[in-house]
């Protein structure tokens, strides 16, 4: 199985999970040319270039985070619930993210005019404070076990602090001890980020 990746993208989300899970993976990174460090052309494996993109091993490609995170959990039977509160939750929290927090970032990206930047800011800032209401005093989003929520969560508090997105305070131990995990070192090492 393949993960293409680009350092420090949304797909570092998948491949903390990934080795969180013990699944195997080898990683191929992509160029903004959409050439693969293996070399070939990234938009003839996901027509629509983006990261994360898995490929597994009968070539089957996957190409949305949401879909990439819930077919770990559902090879692996973990980091997800089977059912109950903790399951949505967790797959709503992560919608949300892949959606609604990730798609505020891109003013950053695209180096858009500072007015809009200023409202990506103000819709980030309250996106994180809904999160942050979610997560209280748990040690993880959606209680006291990692889900597919909070590798996502920690990619884009990571975001926030290189975009200078004021977030809560109830973050800093959550970001701490995701930053501890040995899964989370692995990735952060294994893309060039530690």
């Amino acid at each position: 199985m393949i993960l293409f990746y680009h350092p420090g993208a949304c797909s570092l989300a998948v491949h903390i999970a990934l080795i969180e899970t013990g699944m195997p993976y080898k990683l191929v990174s992509i160029t903004k040319d959409k050439r693969t460090s293996d070399g070939r052309d990234f938009l003839k494996i996901n027509p629509k270039g983006f990261v994360p993109t898995l490929e597994l091993d009968d070539e089957t490609v996957l190409g949305e985070a949401l879909a990439i995170l819930a077919y770990v959990c559902h090879r692996t039977g973990t980091l997800l619930p089977e059912d109950g509160r903790v399951r949505w939750q967790a797959l709503e929290a992560t919608s949300f993210m892949t959606t609604e927090v990730h798609g505020n970032f891109k003013p950053f990206w695209k180096n858009a005019p500072e007015p809009e930047k200023e409202n990506a800011r103000q819709a980030l800032v309250k996106h994180f404070d809904i999160l942050a209401g979610q997560l209280g005093n748990q040690a993880f989003l959606t209680g006291d076990r990692m889900t597919i929520a909070d590798p996502y969560l920690f990619v884009m508090l990571m975001w926030a602090s290189i975009h200078g997105i004021k977030v809560s305070e109830r973050f800093d131990a959550f970001f701490t001890r995701m930053n501890a995990l040995p899964s989370v070192a692995q990735a952060l090492a294994e893309e060039g980020l530690a």
